[in-house]
């Protein structure tokens, strides 16, 4: 893809390995900036160690990891990743479990106390800002670790198949909340999902990854118009996409 200026972010020939085993071979791919990139392929093709290598948090064997045009050497002060478990204090309430992204930071928790607010709002979790872990239902849960990651507001957001853990039913709502909440924020997202149906109807494109080592299968743009809503997925054009994406990642079951 050409563009005007630098991605969000550009692997270029990324390859990781561990103990001799190659789980990641040559993978290149772009993003660019407030794009929404979901990741599918096959299990243990390298979907999580490549968030890993976008984060810092890994360095890898060889291949470069650009974050708007500056070279991944360690882990990226402005990026932020949401794991399938939400990870909370239990000792701490919403608003707390929040703020802990800026304590992290060494930032002064009390400046970010409205923008923490704000996200509360925007994720539907008003009225709960007292209520600590045990007293939310597993999605609340993960929308309060959404909130957390979003408070300082990352150039980059890296979710790792944070909907896994979820039944179908608080998945789908789980999807459309982040859609909801990523309209309004248009942070850079790189979505891993095991769900074909999920990284559609979130995504700008969907990048399908081949079986271990993982390299780009394919890359299939999603020209959905947004705002997306329940109608979107009987779209004809949303079955014929997810059509696409389940042909490509089908053929690296079978050969």
């Amino acid at each position: 893809m050409t563009r005007a200026t630098p991605a969000a972010v550009s692997v270029e020939e990324l390859t990781q390995t561990f103990e001799a085993r190659t789980v990641i071979e040559r993978l290149s791919f772009d993003v660019g900036e407030n794009e929404f990139l979901a990741i599918v392929g096959p299990s243990g093709c390298g979907k999580s160690t490549t968030l890993r290598i976008l984060s810092g948090l890994v360095r890898p064997t060889s291949g470069t990891v650009l974050a708007r045009g500056r070279d991944v050497a360690g882990p990226l002060r402005d990026a932020a990743m949401v794991f399938q478990s939400p990870v909370l204090l239990p000792w701490r309430q919403t608003i707390g479990n929040i703020l802990f992204t800026a304590e992290m930071a060494g930032k002064d928790k009390n400046a970010y106390r409205e923008r923490a607010r704000e996200l509360v709002r925007l994720a539907g979790l008003e009225g709960f800002e007292r209520s600590y872990p045990h007293e939310l239902s597993g999605g609340m849960q993960q929308r309060v670790s959404i909130c957390r990651a979003l408070l300082l507001d990352p150039a980059l957001l890296l979710m790792d198949e944070p909907f896994g853990a979820l039944d179908i039913l608080t998945r789908e709502r789980m999807g459309f909340e982040l859609h909801r909440i990523w309209s309004a924020t248009k942070n850079t997202v790189v979505f891993v999902t095991h769900s074909i149906t999920e990284a559609v109807w979130l995504s700008d494109r969907v990048l399908v990854m081949t079986a271990r080592p993982g390299a780009v299968k394919g890359m299939v743009p999603v020209d959905l118009p947004r705002p997306r809503s329940s109608s979107t997925l009987k779209d004809r054009r949303f079955i014929e996409l997810t059509a696409a994406v389940r042909d490509l990642v089908e053929g690296e079951w079978i050969e």
